[in-house]
């Protein structure tokens, strides 16, 4: 992660928060899925340097746990 880029910075914290937050659901639920999920979100945005792949990754993850779910 690019300390020096302050979007960059910002959107890896929002990122985590909401990481984090699905990871406590997760685990009050039993939700693998959602468990995993907000894992992934706490961890990836301190190994990838761009702004618009962060947020692309951060689209599909989310897209990949919807689908997850959905199908049972």
């Amino acid at each position: 992660m690019d300390f020096g880029d302050p979007w960059l910075l910002g959107s890896g914290i929002l990122i985590g928060m909401v990481g984090f937050v699905m990871f406590t659901y997760g685990r009050k639920q039993e939700s693998p899925p959602t468990l995993c999920t907000g894992l992934v979100l706490c961890v990836y945005p301190y190994f990838v340097g761009s702004l618009l792949l962060t947020w692309l990754i951060f689209a599909a993850v989310l897209a990949g746990m919807y689908w997850l779910v959905k199908r049972g």
